[in-house]
């Protein structure tokens, strides 16, 4: 974190920022920190309605104790990607906690984000277990739902193991299945509005709820059908050899002036 790990103080004041209301910008101003700092913080240790001051200082004391255990022992294992194993580690937790946020279960979210983040996008169950240091039964539960969720799906590897895969456009079939979820509360509604009456208050707000999750179900599917195309768009790469020239200034046209000897009489 630029500036040094955030002290056990500036943990409170952050906790008093998020009671208050205050958003991350704010408390960052008034710590003199960026935004981003104050943002990672808060999502790593359970989000903005769960932090607790004393729980994140212990929590960032386990994680550098056990960071300084992985560099001091010669037989710790070396990711073969490259990448930094504590950052993945910690960016892991924060993208666990965004999930469960936005209502997803918590071992249903720490499946899907372990899932998300492997480059190959599928796991077995023993991988799982091994990397989340779970049952196999908590791995089976959260596999289910995510599959009824269409966020997950099932394969059969060479070796004929069941592998958990999460595809490219899992974000369109999450929303789809969201609009698909929306309807039926609309077609529910609907019934009820039959059942009560479409002249009683309660009948009323049935058909208003109705028509509210309608539109939005309409608009979410036309909008997850449009931007489909992003989610296996891939990012242009630009290399010395393939780098667009620098854009000449346009040339400027002056108009040809006439000359004595062009003069019209």
């Amino acid at each position: 974190m630029p500036g040094g790990r955030l002290t056990q103080q500036e943990r409170q004041q952050i906790a008093l920022g998020l009671a208050d209301g205050l958003a991350y910008a704010e408390i960052a101003r008034r710590l003199d920190r960026p935004t981003s700092t104050v943002t990672r913080e808060v999502m790593r240790n359970g989000g903005p309605t769960a932090y607790r001051s004393d729980l994140a200082h212990r929590a960032t004391e386990h994680r550098a104790r056990r960071k300084q255990a992985t560099s001091r022992d010669p037989k710790a294992p070396v990711r073969a990607d490259g990448r930094d194993t504590e950052a993945v580690r910690e960016f892991e937790e924060v993208f666990t906690t965004v999930l469960i946020q936005s209502g997803t279960p918590k071992m249903m979210a720490r499946v899907m984000a372990c899932l998300c983040l492997t480059d190959s996008g599928s796991l077995t169950a023993s991988e799982l277990v091994r990397h989340l240091q779970v049952s196999p039964a908590s791995i089976s539960k959260a596999i289910a739902f995510l599959d009824s969720q269409g966020l997950v799906r099932r394969e059969r590897d060479e070796r004929r193991r069941e592998r958990y895969v999460v595809d490219d456009d899992i974000w369109y079939q999450s929303m789809m299945a969201s609009a698909r979820a929306a309807l039926q509360i609309v077609e529910t509604a609907r019934q009820g509005v039959g059942v009560l009456g479409s002249g009683t208050p309660a009948g009323a707000r049935l058909e208003g709820i109705a028509r509210f999750l309608e539109f939005v179900s309409e608009s979410t599917a036309r909008a997850a059908e449009q931007a489909r195309g992003i989610l296996s768009a891939k990012p242009a790469t630009t290399t010395p050899e393939t780098a667009a020239p620098e854009t000449a200034a346009p040339e400027t046209t002056t108009p040809e002036t006439t000359t004595p000897d062009a003069a019209a009489p």
